[in-house]
């Protein structure tokens, strides 16, 4: 059985866009923002951490900057449609570093993965070891970022 969703009121979504925005606001800060005192603002905020609404806190690390500099979106298929086989990619892909983001997907492809790679060498490295040493799978395509025009984790949270 699903979880059931918390319930969010104006306030809550209102804290939902300014943490998005910056999560190192005070309680102040985020009380003037959205109009609450900063004790209510907490409050908020930490039964919605409490919920899992907010899942955690991040860093966001330019790749450029710690000289990863290649960024590729590979398209995954896989050999058989077996939840075992499909199981065991995700485990392996949750424990493989360069692999930033992956998405479960339906069409033509099994998986998308986002992968950040320091150059043309490692991702060769990790397409010797992950992918073409992998019998589970069919075949995969890569396609190279030439330009980043937008990353974002933001969620409207607003219905």
């Amino acid at each position: 059985m699903a979880a059931k969703s918390p319930t969010l009121d104006d306030f809550d979504r209102k804290i939902l866009h300014e943490v998005q925005q910056n999560n190192q606001l005070t309680s102040t800060q985020l009380g003037e923002r959205i109009g609450l005192s900063p004790t209510s603002a907490q409050r908020r905020l930490n039964r919605l951490r409490k919920d899992k609404v907010i899942k955690g806190d991040i860093s966001i690390i330019s790749g450029a900057d710690v000289g990863r500099t290649l960024t590729m979106i590979v398209s995954v298929q896989l050999e058989r449609d077996r939840s075992d086989i499909i199981d065991h990619f995700k485990k392996d892909v949750r424990n493989e570093p360069i692999v930033m983001s992956a998405y479960y997907v339906t069409g033509d492809s099994d998986f998308v993965l986002i992968i950040s790679a320091r150059d043309i060498k490692e991702y060769e490295g990790f397409t010797r070891k992950f992918l073409y040493d992998n019998p589970d799978i069919k075949g995969f395509k890569t396609t190279v970022v030439m330009d980043q025009i937008k990353t974002s984790f933001y969620v409207p949270p607003w219905e």
